[in-house]
């Protein structure tokens, strides 16, 4: 196995999607993405993504508050794009962007604070890990489970790291890297410090990924 860093394949970077395209560009700790929507075409987006947008396109934004997502930490609100046009799209603060293809059989699960956009038809559900997880996970007890077909595309505070695992591979993550993931994962104990110190803290707690799958890691 090679010591140096799976970067994210440039193949990606450049796509198509039900009623329009994209591109991702500046990769990888200054990235903008460019999607051009068809007469119709819906695209979703974090509230405040936006840096640009052709004039011909409909911005609306849309409240979806709940008790629920109050405790599961979803999304209050989110921002649709109608073309035609072209909107560009932006991380919060510095950072990169990737593309997870979604063909309606395949699931990823995301950090909660890594959802940048989507296209029309993916699914986005913000569900629980478990208590076990949450406890020592920098994730939290919810995170997004992503489905359906389309494009989902999340962001990172620094450049993404990509990883593939084959089949009993195993690859251990600092718990405050984690971006996105689509294997199973243990969450354990590295170091010293006792228990409550390492709750507090989060220092000394990773995660061991077992392939099949692949992993995202940020880099900050």
């Amino acid at each position: 196995m090679s010591i140096y860093p799976q970067q994210p394949q440039d193949t990606n970077n450049v796509g198509q999607f039900n009623g329009g395209s994209y591109k991702i560009e500046n990769r990888d700790t200054n990235s903008l993405l460019y999607v051009m929507l068809q007469p119709g075409a819906k695209f979703h987006a974090q509230p405040g993504a936006m840096a640009a947008m052709s004039p011909q396109v409909e911005l609306k934004g849309k409240s979806k508050f709940s008790i629920k997502k109050m405790f599961t930490g979803g999304e209050m609100a989110i921002s649709t794009y109608t073309g035609p046009g072209e909107v560009l799209l932006a991380p919060p603060i510095w950072g990169d962007i990737i593309a997870l293809q979604l063909n309606g059989s395949n699931q990823w699960k995301v950090g909660r604070d890594n959802f940048l956009a989507m296209s029309d038809g993916v699914v986005k559900e913000t569900k629980s890990q478990g208590l076990g997880k949450a406890l020592f996970s920098g994730e939290g007890l919810f995170v997004h489970h992503v489905s359906g077909q389309g494009v989902f595309f999340i962001d990172s505070l620094g450049a993404i790291i990509e990883r593939h695992l084959q089949p009993n591979e195993e690859w251990i993550v600092d718990n405050g890297h984690l971006v996105a993931w689509n294997c199973a994962y243990l969450i354990e104990r590295a170091g010293s410090g006792g228990l409550m110190s390492n709750m507090m803290s989060g220092e000394g707690l990773v995660c061991r990924f077992t392939g099949p799958g692949t992993v995202y890691i940020q880099v900050l």
